[in-house]
């Protein structure tokens, strides 16, 4: 497969699994490759209550980070974990 069907399966499970949570502003952030046969896809996405009173006024939005890994021999994804970002120091 391409990296296009990748990321559109990736894509399509985040929506699937999440659509009772009413999610938003769902895109692409990462995309790797490895000698294995593995698409590893980060998707971010927004949640309702990633915008919550103190985000709002601190200006910063949080937003849900999710690693797909996706079997490029089979195209079905193999595990979803979540990605979280540190701020740098």
């Amino acid at each position: 497969m391409n990296v296009k069907q990748a990321v559109a399966i990736a894509k399509d499970h985040i929506e699937d699994w999440f659509r009772d949570e009413k999610i938003s502003n769902l895109g692409l952030e990462e995309v790797e490759w490895d000698d294995e046969g593995i698409w590893r896809i980060t998707i971010g996405f927004s949640r309702p209550w990633d915008r919550s009173v103190d985000s709002v006024l601190s200006g910063v939005n949080t937003r849900t980070y999710k690693v797909m890994l996706i079997s490029d021999e089979a195209g079905r994804v193999m595990s979803m974990k979540d990605r979280k970002f540190t701020k740098a120091s």
